[in-house]
């Protein structure tokens, strides 16, 4: 049995079609939970969460949610004690918050919803709550995901009404344990 590595920890946009986790592509803008979808969300791409926020979206301080997934691949060992946390933000443009979902880890597969569903992209899930951690330390506990499991995390992003930047965004990152070789 190996130590899971960085790798094996796989982030997934959602989906609210289909009738179980890992069987329909997903998008950034389709990624209103229910679902793990079978498209890998690779991060650091421009739009690759959320779209750009329009001049009336800025000025009404708009808040959109996506619901995405943490996926451990490992063959054989839980991620034990995992937390999520923003690892660089940057500054003077929309607000970022990270919240774990209500729903219970599962596998891969499961035909059971694996997190909250949202009607629209600024539809809030219903008691998520929201922080914005910097640290491991300090990140949103996930609770252990076995091997071929799933856990539902929500970004939420807040327009600030601010001046306009190019290339605003964020940066989520993982921690957690694992089993010695």
């Amino acid at each position: 049995m190996a130590a899971i590595t960085s790798a094996e920890i796989v982030w997934r946009y959602s989906v609210t079609t289909g009738t179980a986790g890992n069987t329909v592509a997903g998008t950034a803008a389709g990624s209103l939970g229910k679902y793990i979808s079978t498209t890998a969300w690779a991060g650091g791409a421009a739009n690759d969460l959320f779209d750009d926020i329009s001049g009336s979206e800025n000025a009404a301080s708009t808040v959109d949610y996506r619901g995405i997934f943490v996926y451990n691949s490992n063959g054989f060992n839980a991620y034990q004690n995992p937390t999520a946390y923003i690892s660089a933000e940057v500054a003077g443009g929309a607000s970022i918050a990270i919240g774990a979902d209500t729903t219970a880890t599962s596998a891969l597969g499961s035909a059971t919803a694996q997190a909250l569903t949202i009607a629209t992209e600024t539809t809030a899930p219903v008691g998520v709550t929201f922080s914005s951690p910097t640290t491991a330390a300090t990140g949103v506990a996930l609770s252990s995901i076995p091997s071929g499991n799933v856990k539902g995390l929500w970004v939420r992003r807040t327009a600030a009404n601010t001046a306009a930047i190019n290339a605003d965004g964020v940066t989520l990152a993982t921690s957690g344990d694992t089993a010695a070789a």
